[in-house]
């Protein structure tokens, strides 16, 4: 079942459930009770919750659509910067600057075409992509400068694979849900509250106020859903593309 497809059939759960206990509660109502006023302390309360959890899902969406930023920015980092390896070798000799390329080549290869389905399988990177980048640095280093142009190329070449080591590991840790449980447990139960106020409200049977109510549910599931789907940066529908590798290394795409 796609991602979607669930978002789709939550929603319209969402909406049934809330219709559906409407209708039962007003059929098993008692026929003397007052539905034409509602206290205003129970309007009250009602209006402070709604205002509280808006607050509440406002955090919490900022917060997921940041990790997730952050780390599509590590991952354009981590391209740019082996690029700038592949490019600064151009200085050197052509078989010491082969060896580097194919290092570069090897490494970005296994990282878009292997380690971006194993780290939504397994929830961490590859050991052997970190061998990878470790020859790299392995056969950038083993060749001391020859000249001018070559030490500074080959200062820039080792700060440049630092940075992609860096970038790397932060990648690895945003691997996984990045939102802890206890804000899970507060944002489903403050979504239950939110909408259980509704009948607090003295809700009717009307049309109108059915369409509200159950339109009400579904965008409390929307954004749950999309607070989800933005929690695992790497593993679920909008998640983090190798975008900046495909760009910035045309071959991957052939």
């Amino acid at each position: 079942m796609s991602e979607w497809l669930a978002l789709a059939l939550a929603m319209a759960g969402a909406c049934l459930v809330v219709v559906v206990v409407v209708l039962v509660r007003h059929r098993k109502s008692d026929r003397d009770e007052d539905t034409s006023e509602t206290p205003d302390v129970i309007e009250y309360i009602t209006m402070m919750i709604g205002v509280v959890y808006a607050i509440v899902l406002g955090l919490a969406i900022a917060g997921v659509w940041e990790s997730r930023s952050a780390a599509q920015d590590d991952v354009q980092a981590e391209a740019q910067s082996l690029h700038e390896v592949s490019a600064r070798a151009e200085v050197f000799p052509a078989d010491y600057r082969g060896v580097v390329e194919k290092d570069v080549d090897n490494y970005v290869s296994f990282v878009v075409n292997t380690e971006w389905h194993y780290m939504r399988t397994h929830g961490e990177i590859s050991p052997e992509g970190t061998e990878l980048l470790a020859k790299l640095r392995t056969d950038v280093a083993e060749r001391a400068p020859q000249n001018d142009i070559e030490a500074q190329a080959y200062q820039a070449m080792m700060d440049k694979i630092a940075v992609a080591d860096e970038t790397r590991t932060s990648r690895g840790g945003n691997v996984g849900p990045t939102m802890p449980g206890v804000v899970w447990f507060g944002l489903v139960i403050g979504a239950v509250v939110t909408i259980g106020m509704l009948f607090a409200l003295q809700i009717g049977r009307s049309r109108r106020e059915l369409i509200l109510a159950g339109t009400f549910s579904a965008l409390i599931g929307f954004l749950l859903f999309l607070i989800w789907d933005f929690d695992d940066p790497f593993g679920r529908g909008v998640s983090v593309t190798t975008d900046p590798f495909l760009n910035l290394f045309p071959f991957l795409g052939s």
